[in-house]
């Protein structure tokens, strides 16, 4: 079920005050990619990527803006920033037939869809799914990368860009690229350099007194 935020909707066109939140002078016109779809499109989406990940029970999806996340973010992983999805495992009795909840910040959703180069629909669909693994049990920052392949294979079938592991597998790359550019090598090794900046112990001469090495001088 797909749940918008009142402060996403308190504009007489709903679909438009995202981007209003953003900037005011894109209030009146907005383009298609930066409009939030329907919630018959979302709801369509999650029950065929709930299918996928083979997760039952019901799932409430939450769209908020970056304020009301930041708070959550902070209650429950006490991280006081703005994130794009935080996920709520169903638990105890109660949570009888319930999987769990999704919060999703719109306006994160649409800084980062405008990164990849997509619409804010694809970045939505992206987030519910990487919510729905983490409500199916996965966890990526210690499965040694067991939700990683999960989320390619499921964001392939669905027809998706890259997951946010990816992206960030992609990100560390290419942080490691531009550090070290290919093809370049230092010229000695950690350790002959350290043997080379070692300094070399001093001949004793036939008394016995200790002097240092001679320098080699070319002859013209």
């Amino acid at each position: 079920m797909i749940i918008l935020d009142p402060d996403l909707d308190s504009d007489p066109a709903p679909r438009n005050n995202v981007v209003a939140l953003l900037d005011v002078r894109t209030r009146t016109t907005v383009p298609w990619p930066l409009r939030i779809p329907t919630k018959q499109t979302l709801n369509r989406f999650l029950t065929a990527a709930q299918t996928a990940v083979r997760l039952r029970g019901e799932v409430t999806v939450l769209l908020t803006t970056d304020l009301a996340i930041r708070r959550l973010n902070r209650q429950f992983r006490g991280k006081n920033k703005a994130t794009d999805v935080l996920s709520f495992p169903a638990e105890g009795l109660s949570a009888q037939g319930m999987a769990g909840d999704l919060a999703i910040s719109v306006e994160t959703a649409l800084r980062q869809a405008a990164e990849q180069g997509h619409a804010l629909t694809c970045e939505l669909k992206v987030l519910i799914l990487h919510g729905l693994l983490h409500l199916a049990g996965y966890d990526h920052e210690s499965d040694t990368g067991r939700m990683a392949r999960r989320e390619r294979l499921l964001r392939d079938r669905l027809r998706l860009p890259l997951g946010l592991i990816e992206r960030a597998e992609v990100s560390t790359q290419q942080t490691l690229t531009k550090a070290f550019p290919r093809g370049l090598k230092p010229r000695i090794q950690t350790a002959d350099l350290s043997a080379q900046l070692k300094p070399r112990p001093f001949k004793s001469s036939k008394r016995g007194a200790v002097s240092p090495p001679k320098a080699k001088v070319k002859r013209p």
